[in-house]
């Protein structure tokens, strides 16, 4: 992803530059802006993950692997009309090519910052979030394993070696703009990431998400979100926002909420993450929140369910964050994702929500783009 830096080097008026050296601390890591692209289409690849950067973001939550990583995914899987729906749930790549394509993005950023200049300090700017689901027995195969392992250090495998010699030849033969020596891919540190967010499937008992996310803390020593479901509010509670707020196009299933996690059920759990996490020293917090299960009622994607966020979701992500912070009175770090925009995203942040990413807000005209407007308003 080296070799056509011209065509990013007409697109610079397009970019984000940081104004001053203010930066909030995600998990011990500098993260100088706190948006960007939730787990999705948006950090699949390496050039997503660069575009998502030099618009803005810096807080990048990687798409979710997991063990099956064979999948037949019928076409189209996306609909983005309004709010956005999904049917396919995981990467199109196989685990040790998503791990490439990390790897390939965490140079490419490191070069970008070395052509362009954004930051205001040498420190690196950004924040690799890995995301892995979806149970325990996958997440402890060797396949989830050995990418897990690699993300928090990468230095012995061959996808980092191969992009470090590439930045090294790439710039010692001229060919990057502005760049005249390689000194700098000496200090691109071999640990992508010490932080995971926890993707498991709709329904999951409590039980199974608390064993993992301690394995992931204890035996991987991570800092961890889990990723919670909106369904905790009740399907009562959904169903009268949705009617009273002119969604009531969306069919909901009341077996998706019955069969799901309960409210008490969750905050049982998160007590006890939240005293494990201390316990060991890591750091604990939810991600608010996970996509909704809908009825396909609208013929465009092929799937009886499908997975429904970006702005229907944003009524119920922020009024279960803050029934959330009422009851962990403060103490529950909450990062948010669920219809944020140029409208409210102010707002949130001055709420204490954040890193706050997105992916149905970078579906809509404009694309990347959108995220130097709200980088600039942050």
């Amino acid at each position: 992803p080296f070799t056509e830096l011209s065509i990013i080097t007409r697109s610079e008026n397009k970019f984000y530059y940081k104004k001053d050296d203010s930066a909030l601390q995600v998990f011990g890591e500098r993260c100088e802006t706190p948006i960007g692209p939730a787990a999705g289409p948006h950090t699949q690849v390496a050039q997503n993950i660069a575009a998502a950067y030099l618009t803005g973001g810096r807080f990048f939550e990687l798409k979710t692997v997991q063990i099956m990583d064979e999948l037949e995914i019928d076409k189209p899987c996306i609909d983005a009309e309004r709010e956005t729906y999904n049917t396919e749930w995981s990467t199109e790549l196989s685990v040790p090519q998503a791990f490439d394509e990390y790897v390939k993005a965490w140079f490419l950023i490191h070069l970008l910052e070395e052509i362009f200049g954004f930051s205001k300090v040498e420190e690196r700017s950004f924040v690799f979030n890995m995301s892995v689901g979806y149970d325990l027995e996958g997440i402890q195969s060797s396949k989830i394993d050995t990418f897990i392992e690699g993300m928090k250090n990468a230095a012995d495998t061959s996808i980092f070696q191969e992009c470090r010699q590439a930045v090294i030849q790439t710039v010692n033969n001229g060919e990057v703009p502005g760049v005249t020596h390689s000194d700098f891919v000496e200090e691109v540190s071999p640990r992508l990431s010490r932080s995971v967010t926890l993707s498991t499937m709709h329904g999951t008992p409590p039980e199974d998400q608390e064993a993992i996310c301690r394995y992931l803390m204890a035996e991987k020593g991570l800092h961890t979100y889990v990723k919670l479901n909106p369904t905790l509010h009740g399907y009562e509670y959904v169903r009268d926002v949705f009617q009273d707020l002119g969604y009531d196009h969306i069919q909901l299933k009341e077996e998706s909420f019955t069969h799901d996690m309960q409210y008490p059920a969750a905050v049982e759990m998160l007590h006890n993450l939240l005293d494990h996490a201390e316990e060991i020293d890591v750091e604990f917090g939810v991600k608010l929140s996970n996509t909704l299960a809908v009825a396909n009622d609208k013929g465009t994607l092929p799937a009886d369910e499908m997975y429904m966020s970006g702005r229907a979701l944003y009524p119920l992500t922020v009024s279960l964050a803050l029934k959330l912070a009422r009851e962990f009175k403060g103490r529950l770090t909450i990062s948010y994702s669920g219809g944020a925009d140029f409208f409210n995203i102010a707002a949130l942040l001055k709420a204490g929500l954040k890193p706050i990413t997105m992916a149905t807000y970078f579906l809509k005209p404009g694309g990347y783009s959108r995220m130097t407007q709200l980088a600039e308003l942050l």
